[in-house]
């Protein structure tokens, strides 16, 4: 068969030919010079969220879809949480990955359709926190009854305070007021914020407290939406009053407070009663309290006049009591010197009976028969220990006896042991005549193939060494042997 050989084109220009990803990168940067940024609008889909960061998703109608790519440093604007099947509106800047070949979007900024990023961000948490319970009536505390120190967690240079202040002095000017100082708006207000909460319900001093901000916009209000300032209005045991922006400024923070107010003024009001309602209650609860007095004291002075009037005089109750207690005076010598006569009768006949009774007798009785059983004891318990004491003897005795008798047979067996085994000696092999050959390090020599020529051993007899080396190695054949 014919070998084949290649066409070659002797119009074909060799310095046309590109690698891939020289094409891929002659194309990236043709896209990237051509396509400006663009603003484009679609439904994400198959978004995921890897370890880096990053977020990589389709941007998709009913056409078509593409890939895009939202880098982490690209996410600091972005408030709500992208899902699929959200319709977004996104600016790219179109570009080529050229590690697969992919052509993709670039997102630099991304908002959600029909609604702002900070309004879907905020119905997000909204919806995220209302299923965990965080808005749950069952957690809410209630404000206490007795109020001493108001807690304020607001800017010291906001109108705030100043508000909570003239309406408290007007109010309830005997509560105490401690403004924890901290930033209400911008980067890291709502960890300040939830630090300050921390503080305050950690420090034990204060009786309620308010959060307050005046009012802005929904941007100025974000900190109040973070997750973060929710979940420590959740954690702390003080009860807590929310009072931020103006009547219509809804935020998070006010779902999960114990109390929400429209203003700092309001809020003010709530945490504390007012005091000419506290003096009107006052001065009622007196009134009230001297006409119970003074009913109580007609009361025990109708019972004390009628007490009177049934009380008889007191002279005569004297000079009756006087004679029922000479009446029972008598009456009670005379059954005492009665009841002393009979138990004295009494007393006579049991002590004649009591003579005729008399323990000494048996007393000496029982103090022989003691004396004759401590006697007997003693011969018992002396008998048993002669007794053993000649057991004991006899035992020894026949211990001895056992033990050597043990002694000489095992001695026996050593004597005929160690015969056997001076027959089975190296050493007594050797003084009949034998030797043995070991080489240079020490081990037996057991066969010619552990040896050549040249060789150094040592032969071992009964009364020395003899070293050497080997001239000449003859092996012994099968059936057929040389000495």
């Amino acid at each position: 068969m014919p070998k084949l050989e290649p066409y070659i084109d002797t119009q074909f220009n060799l310095d046309e030919i590109y690698s891939v990803s020289d094409f891929l990168s002659l194309c990236n940067s043709t896209i990237e010079n051509n396509i400006p940024t663009c603003w484009l609008k679609g439904e994400i889909s198959n978004l995921s969220r890897p370890v880096s960061g990053h977020w990589y998703f389709s941007l998709k109608d009913k056409q078509g879809q593409i890939r895009c790519a939202l880098f982490r440093l690209n996410q600091r604007h972005v408030r709500f949480i992208p899902e699929d099947g959200i319709e977004v509106l996104v600016q790219a800047s179109p570009t080529i990955y050229e590690a697969r070949g992919d052509f993709q979007l670039v997102i630099l900024r991304i908002e959600p359709m029909g609604t702002g990023n900070l309004q879907l961000a905020f119905e997000q948490l909204k919806t995220r926190l209302r299923n965990q319970g965080l808005f749950d009536a069952k957690h809410k505390k209630p404000l206490p009854t007795v109020v001493n120190t108001i807690g304020v967690i607001s800017s010291s240079s906001g109108a705030v305070i100043q508000d909570i202040i003239k309406v408290l002095n007007q109010r309830y000017p005997f509560a105490k007021i401690l403004l924890y100082d901290c930033i209400v708006q911008g980067q890291g207000a709502a960890e300040k914020l939830s630090q300050a909460l921390y503080a305050a319900d950690k420090s034990g001093c204060c009786d309620v407290l308010i959060l307050a901000r005046g009012g802005g916009s929904l941007e100025d209000l974000w900190a109040f939406n973070e997750e973060i300032l929710a979940k420590a209005i959740f954690a702390i045991d003080t009860p807590i009053i929310s009072a931020i922006g103006h009547e219509t400024d809804i935020t998070i923070a006010d779902f999960v407070a114990d109390k929400r107010a429209h203003t700092p003024s309001s809020a003010a009001m709530i945490a504390t009663p007012d005091r000419l309602e506290l003096l009107t209650k006052l001065n009622k609860l007196h009134a009230d309290l001297l006409h119970l007095i003074q009913q109580i004291l007609y009361h025990y002075h109708h019972q004390l006049k009628q007490l009177s009037l049934r009380t008889p005089k007191i002279n005569q109750q004297l000079n009756m009591f006087s004679q029922m207690l000479d009446n029972l005076s008598s009456s009670l010598n005379y059954d005492m010197k009665t009841t002393l006569n009979l138990h004295q009768n009494k007393l006579n006949i049991l002590f004649e009976k009591l003579k005729k009774h008399s323990p000494n007798a048996k007393i000496q009785h029982q103090k022989a028969l003691i004396q004759l059983t401590k006697t007997q004891l003693f011969n018992n318990i002396k008998h048993a220990i002669d007794k053993n004491q000649a057991t004991l003897s006899n035992l020894g005795q026949s211990l001895e006896k056992s033990v050597q008798s043990t002694l000489e047979q095992h001695q026996n067996k050593l004597s005929i042991n160690i015969t056997g085994l001076n027959h089975l000696s190296p050493l007594n092999t050797l003084s009949r005549g034998y030797s043995i050959s070991m080489l240079e390090n020490n081990r037996v020599l057991n066969s010619t193939a552990k040896v050549k020529v040249g060789t150094s051993i040592t032969t071992l007899l009964s009364d020395g060494k003899i070293c050497s080396k080997i001239k000449k190695v003859k092996r012994n054949t099968k059936n057929n042997f040389s000495y």
